[in-house]
């Protein structure tokens, strides 16, 4: 074979072996990555959009490559039908058309595309089994090889094998998927059977029937449907199953054997891909096995379910949206019902009131963005604002309360037992520039994780400053969903690939642990203005919120003199308040410490401004 491969192709034969790095990278389509910055650089839009494009079929979750794609449709000189997948399947293609003319109950073309679509998956799956023969290619555990001559052959024959037996897999899934398709041979039988049979076909119908029990030959929904066709074409009609599906499984289950073999007596591994394996093929030490490994399964599902769950939460009426497993990580969760629609407009009207009072909250460009205005209140602020008047008590008190119940839920949820501290309280607005939207490409907020220094290229997170390294969880409850973009999404350790969004509505909150298992950042804001409470917590004590301490007893003291004044006025003795034949100011709350100033309050007694700090 070297030989062979010397005179062919020259130099070396190695030269022309790529490596399972290479191959993984064209698996990818990586190449096209490069060969769409390429031709833009080129000039050459055509060919960049459609290079774009076949890499992005495969990488959804790209998120650089998803900017440069709507880049591309911003262009006027590019067409439309540039964006074309150069490495589409005609497996897949002729599949998902089938697949919606059988939908649509057009079965006579929906019953050409699946027959064209098994033609093909049965040749590409012939082109991956023959890429399974070559050289041993065990690179990572060549040193562990087992040294005598029969040992070897067998190990690699074994390879191969195993290797063929994953082809299934190949073929079954779709560009940009990660999971297979299940029993992607035996569904087209069973589609074509019952397309055939509304044509009226019942020869056909029968026949791929007859192929689809060579993979569950008990199952009682196909042999009743095999046996009203016998019936309606008479008992003397032949009919079997296709002769390639026959052969398909004949050399399947005997190469299943082989392996099979091995694992028992050789110690070799398997992941079997098909749903369909006889259970008499599997021996019985391992059918031992995956029993136990099947309950180890269920148990631990069992348990991350319990996790999940945490008993009952705090406050009635609150719903779990979503939870880690739903969002494809852990330690994530959705609330919903967390604050009302009346409560978030007077959260709202807090931020519009301090807005308008100009200390401490202009807006000012976004440190992330300049296509955005940023806005930023801490809970001390708001009382500050509160007792100068500038704000209603309510709305600031409201602050308090609604973070206060916020930091419940989370400790219920993830810590029970075990106290979450605030460590910073910020209740945020960042706002579209209008103007300046056209052909941005950034983000609100880049990827990042709270509680460390993400090194996208390195995956790891140094846990050292300038990150705020206490931090244990996070939270966002936002108040408003009328603008566009501003979602929530966490991504993998590069940054770039998108494992779960968050679509931001009033009383909704997402919280979860601060660490490099969840890298998050924020979609642009492109229209609007997008209000939300950002919340950060500790269990170190030491570095819980200060600011929260001075905001709480500004709370009390407001509330205290609230009651006294209602004293005095109850008993006739306030002569600093209007005449009671005057009309009150208008108020939205009923209760005294709802009052916006206090009449008398002395200004020079106020504690110290203090500046907050600004965490972003």
């Amino acid at each position: 074979l070297q030989r062979c491969l010397g005179r062919r192709l020259r130099p070396a034969p190695s030269a022309h072996r790529a490596s399972r790095a290479v191959r993984r990278d064209f698996e990818r389509r990586e190449p096209y990555n490069y060969l769409q910055v390429a031709f833009f650089q080129l000039k050459k839009l055509d060919q960049a959009v459609s290079a774009a494009h076949t890499f992005f079929v495969a990488n959804p979750q790209h998120l650089q490559m998803r900017e440069d794609i709507e880049k591309y449709r911003r262009m006027s000189g590019v067409k439309s039908d540039s964006f074309r997948d150069l490495e589409a399947t005609p497996h897949w293609e002729e599949y998902e058309s089938g697949l919606q003319h059988y939908d649509a109950d057009e079965y006579l073309q929906a019953a050409a595309r699946l027959e064209e679509s098994l033609s093909e998956a049965l040749s590409a799956l012939e082109e991956c089994r023959a890429l399974c023969e070559g050289p041993w290619e065990d690179e990572d555990e060549e040193e562990e090889m087992q040294p005598g001559l029969y040992e070897a052959i067998a190990a690699h024959y074994i390879q191969v094998l195993k290797c063929r037996q994953q082809c299934v897999l190949e073929i079954a899934t779709k560009p940009g998927r990660i999971s297979a398709t299940e029993d992607f041979i035996p569904s087209h039988l069973d589609l074509l059977q019952f397309a055939y049979s509304q044509v009226g076909n019942q020869t056909l119908a029968a026949e791929c029937a007859a192929s689809y029990l060579l993979f569950y030959p008990t199952d009682e929904p196909m042999l009743e449907k095999m046996k009203q066709y016998r019936t309606e074409l008479g008992e003397d009609a032949a009919v079997t199953a296709r002769q390639s599906i026959q052969h398909y499984v004949q050399r399947s289950l005997m190469e299943k054997k082989l392996i099979y073999y091995a694992v028992e007596h050789l110690g070799e591994t398997f992941n079997d891909p098909d749903l369909w394996t006889p259970d008499e093929l599997i021996p019985e030490n391992l059918k031992e096995k995956y029993r136990e490994d099947q309950e180890k399964q269920k148990q631990e599902a069992l348990n991350v379910e319990e996790m999940e769950k945490r008993g009952p939460l705090p406050f009635e009426g609150i719903a779990v949206t979503m939870d880690s497993q739903q969002m494809n990580g852990t330690q994530r969760v959705v609330f919903d019902r967390v604050l009302t629609e009346s409560e978030c407009k007077d959260l709202l009207r807090l931020t519009k009131a301090a807005g308008e009072a100009g200390d401490g909250y202009r807006a000012r460009r976004s440190p992330h963005t300049p296509h955005e205005r940023f806005e930023g209140l801490t809970v001390l602020k708001a009382m500050q604002l509160a007792q100068n008047g500038d704000v209603e008590w309510r709305d600031a008190k409201l602050l308090l309360q609604a973070s206060e119940k916020s930091r419940k839920i989370v400790e219920s949820y993830f810590t029970p037992g075990k106290k979450l501290h605030f460590s910073f309280t910020h209740l945020v607005c960042r706002t579209a520039v209008d103007g300046e939207q056209e052909g941005r490409m950034d983000l609100s907020h880049p990827v990042h994780a709270d509680n460390c220094l993400l090194d996208p290229e390195g995956q790891e997170c140094w846990k050292e400053p300038p990150a705020y390294v206490y931090r244990d969880y996070s939270g966002i409850l936002y108040l408003n969903d009328d603008f566009q973009g501003g979602g929530l999404f966490f991504t993998e350790m590069d940054t770039v690939t998108v494992t779960a969004e968050v679509h931001p509505k009033c009383g909704r909150l997402v919280a979860f642990s601060s660490g490099k298992e969840n890298p998050h950042g924020v979609w642009a804001v492109s229209r609007g203005r997008r209000c939300a409470i950002a919340l950060w917590y500790t269990h170190s004590r030491e570095h819980a919120e200060q600011e929260r301490v001075k905001a709480e007893e500004l709370m009390e003291q407001g509330a205290v003199e609230q009651d006294q004044r209602d004293g005095d006025k109850h008993q006739g003795t306030d002569r600093s308040s209007r005449s009671s034949s005057e009309p009150r100011a208008p108020s939205r709350g009923t209760k005294p410490a709802d009052q916006r100033q206090k009449p008398g309050l002395d200004r020079k007694q106020q504690p110290k401004v203090l500046r907050a700090r600004d965490e972003f």
